[in-house]
């Protein structure tokens, strides 16, 4: 629970998030990055106006660690397993396949370039599950700075916004059926916001296709958290060998994706009314927007700068990839 510690930098974040919406509604852009862009913006500007940040920091703490991971339980509440089941084996094993191939081929790709592991860990989250919210789930179990979250988010969101742009145009090159092309941008673009965008932008009939297979690929955020988590947990268990016996191990699965995963159970069960579930969703998306104001408000640009370009070749050779794989099992499964 917040103290009153908190309560001016959460003030702050309330005021963030109504900028946020009103910058997604009037310019575009998902809120979500809007809350990154002010809340790294409020800090660096601040140093040089001499205004003092100090006060807020505790509240923008509490915004990124644990207003954060509520929307990600409420995301929970988008997902159906009935929903996914309709994709068929086929379908289902193709959007499993293109997740993993991205999942380790992204994280290759950045040990190859000889960039920190843990930012090739949340670039390849990002691009693999569901953009920016999969950035956040994951980034407990890294060990990636501020700059490098912010770094991943910012790669989501150019190289998603490049599919808008690109995606359908190369469909009409080629001549994809609506079902073809929802299947690709579904399995292929990062965030779900610009699933929907990319998708209609082609035409509205591939929308259904796009948004089920996009689903799909976000019901694989849980596993593969717990994946990384038992891989963190056995190397801290392995450096913790000979050391003092009370030890903290990580957890596997972190509860906050445990709350996702009931979430999505609640879901299935078909208790919620359509309203309801409008509700929670317009919650998610003021928690999630406070939570990147957090982490965009832990970013600061002298020291985001040390990473250098590198990153940016790694988000577009990625997504270059992601996008090649996507269209194949596009292509064999429908």
């Amino acid at each position: 629970m917040p103290t009153r510690a908190h309560l001016p930098g959460l003030a702050a974040t309330v005021v963030a998030v109504a900028l946020s919406m009103v910058a997604a509604e009037a310019i575009g852009l998902s809120s979500l990055v809007w809350g990154v862009v002010l809340g790294a913006l409020l800090v660096n500007l601040a140093a040089p106006a001499r205004v003092p940040i100090e006060p807020l920091e505790s509240g923008f703490t509490f915004a990124a660690k644990k207003l954060l991971r509520v929307g990600i339980v409420l995301l929970g509440f988008r997902l159906s397993f009935d929903e996914v089941k309709s994709l068929g084996f086929d379908g289902a094993a193709a959007v499993v396949v293109v997740v993993l191939a991205t999942f380790f081929g992204v994280q290759l790709l950045a040990k190859l370039m000889g960039l920190p592991s843990g930012l090739g860990l949340l670039v390849a989250t990002g691009y693999s599950i569901c953009g920016a919210s999969a950035v956040a789930a994951m980034q407990p179990l890294s060990d990636a700075d501020e700059e490098e979250t912010a770094y991943a988010i910012g790669l989501v969101t150019l190289c998603g916004s490049l599919s808008i742009l690109v995606l359908p145009a190369l469909g009409n090159l080629i001549d994809l059926s609506v079902e073809t092309f929802g299947t690709w941008v579904g399995a292929g673009v990062h965030d779900v916001g610009q699933v929907t965008a990319t998708a209609s932008a082609y035409d509205e009939a591939s929308l259904a296709t796009a948004t089920l297979v996009k689903l799909t690929r976000v019901v694989l955020l849980a596993p593969m958290v717990a994946l990384v988590g038992l891989s963190v947990r056995r190397r801290a268990k392995a450096t913790a060998d000979g050391e003092a016996a009370d030890v903290q191990l990580p957890p596997i699965v972190p509860l906050f994706v445990v709350l996702f995963i009931v979430a999505i159970g609640i879901r299935a069960t078909g208790w919620l009314s359509d309203d309801a579930l409008g509700w929670i969703k317009d919650a998610e998306k003021l928690f999630l927007t406070a939570g990147m104001f957090g982490l965009g408000a832990g970013v600061r640009f002298a020291r985001l700068r040390r990473l250098g370009g590198r990153p940016l070749v790694l988000g577009l050779a990625s997504w270059v990839v992601v996008a090649g794989l996507a269209l194949g099992a596009a292509l064999v499964t429908t």
